[in-house]
């Protein structure tokens, strides 16, 4: 199927030349379907799952519609959690770009409330958020929404789940009643027809398959008894040996003694759970991106809203009960055409929530007997880069150049042996690979940023 142009659709040159810089040629799915209604001006409800670049499907009326010259909220994006608000901020920021001086602020918790606060004196155009932080800053009087034009519920299927209805319906009654309100959600709960008769006109409705396709994504089960589930995991990990796996959990406390397994047998994992402080998920996140860390073991709590590209493998390490959730679960891998593997471990009594998926998908289960996969073998595969945390960030007016420049200048490293770097408010990482990172650390400490001296430190996985 030929996919349609961006350049089809009433944006000014610049808009354009900027998505073109950003590698944004042809639409997806839900960018041709949602866009044309959006860019006219009318409410809509579009039902799209995560990787299906509904960000652009919002982001482009969003940045379209901002005067730049007038400092004042006329954007409002709540979110379920931190990590998808964070990349929504960032993909606004990208698209920004074709407007001089748009500002984007980003209002979570887990973060200090008078550094925000801060960031809300000086002024922004676009405000991404939390329902509950953000009426943190409405009661308190440091964010005012009566200047704005666009409002985005971004996986508000998500936001309901969590238990968001009142919130959102208390940050949507202080926005103005003339105004365009995007809604996207994966799935279409009751809550969502609760929203749009309260807060939404006449809504256009567009709806597009998810973006992976389940061919392209190996599934496989595997039956365990429960008490050899774990030690199931590492052996399937070193047969596979996949380079990037999210292995997903039903609570906490099996995160924790998964990782610690994992971690005992040599392979690079860490945890991300719901009770992590937000500097923790914050950290385990940047690891698990830029390949430092290779297996990241999760609850659905925790994942919502986590988008990883080029994710070679999803390790269900408990079936979820939700078939739903399951399907959600191993889409993120298998993106864009790449192939993916999903793994299933399954006990004898899970077996009736093995039967629901197969239900839903419309097919049997392919089954992988255990005692055919080699017990040992190969070392663990380990993550090919380390993090540094260099100590100074935007408040410093640190930027990715600097880094890369002081790693490339003074401390003589190649460009290729430097993965990503996450510029933060008050902290910078940046991925090298493995073999370098202690003597990285050593030359950084020694050198300058900015004409700064800095402290660097590797972070360890814990």
């Amino acid at each position: 199927m030929t996919r349609q142009a961006f350049a089809a659709l009433p944006l000014a040159a610049a808009a354009l030349q900027n998505l073109g810089q950003l590698g944004y040629v042809a639409m997806t799915p839900i960018q041709a379907a949602s866009l044309p209604l959006s860019l006219a001006g009318h409410d809509l409800i579009a039902q799209a799952s995560t990787g299906s670049g509904k960000t652009v499907a919002f982001g482009l009326p969003l940045v379209q519609g901002l005067d730049a010259g007038r400092l004042a909220v006329q954007a409002l994006v709540l979110c379920p959690t931190r990590e998808l608000a964070d990349q929504v901020t960032q993909e606004i920021r990208r698209l920004a770009r074709a407007v001089d001086n748009i500002k984007v602020v980003t209002l979570c918790g887990g973060v200090a409330l008078r550094g925000q606060t801060l960031s809300l004196q000086h002024g922004a155009h676009v405000v991404v958020g939390t329902p509950g932080r953000i009426l943190d800053h409405l009661e308190r009087g440091s964010l005012q929404l009566d200047g704005v034009r666009s409002l985005v519920l971004d996986e508000a299927d998500r936001m309901l789940d969590m238990g968001f209805f009142e919130d959102i319906a208390s940050v949507v009654r202080r926005c103005p009643a003339q105004r365009q309100t995007l809604l996207f959600s994966a799935t279409y709960p009751e809550g969502i027809d609760r929203l749009a008769a309260q807060f939404m006109r006449e809504p256009r409705r567009v709806q597009v398959e998810s973006q992976h396709d389940e061919r392209t994504i190996r599934q496989l089960y595997v039956e365990v008894a429960n008490a050899a589930r774990l030690a199931a995991v590492g052996r399937l990990l070193n047969h596979f040996r996949p380079e990037s796996t999210l292995a997903f959990c039903n609570t906490k406390q099996q995160c924790r003694n998964l990782v610690g397994q994992l971690q005992s047998q040599g392979f690079s994992a860490l945890a991300l759970y719901g009770e992590l402080e937000q500097r923790e998920r914050d950290q385990v996140m940047i690891q698990f991106a830029n390949r430092s860390c290779s297996v990241l073991v999760a609850t659905d709590v925790a994942a919502r809203g986590l988008d990883v590209p080029n994710l070679q493998a999803v390790i269900n390490v408990d079936v979820s009960p939700d078939p739903e959730v399951h399907v959600h679960r191993i889409g993120r891998t298998g993106r864009a055409g790449a192939e993916g593997l999903a793994l299933t471990l399954a006990s004898m009594d899970e077996m009736g929530y093995v039967g629901r998926i197969e239900q839903m998908q419309g097919r049997e289960s392919e089954w992988l007997p255990l005692d055919t996969v080699p017990p040992a073998g190969q070392k663990p595969l380990r993550a090919p880069m380390a993090t540094l945390q260099i100590v100074g960030g935007r408040k410093e007016k640190i930027r990715a150049g600097d880094v890369l420049g002081a790693l490339t200048g003074e401390a003589g490293f190649a460009k290729e042996q430097i993965g990503k770097i996450n510029v933060n408010e008050f902290s910078t990482y940046v991925a090298v690979e493995a073999g370098i990172a202690d003597e990285a650390v050593r030359r950084l400490s020694a050198g300058r940023i900015k004409g700064r001296s800095v402290k660097v430190r590797r972070l360890e996985l814990e």
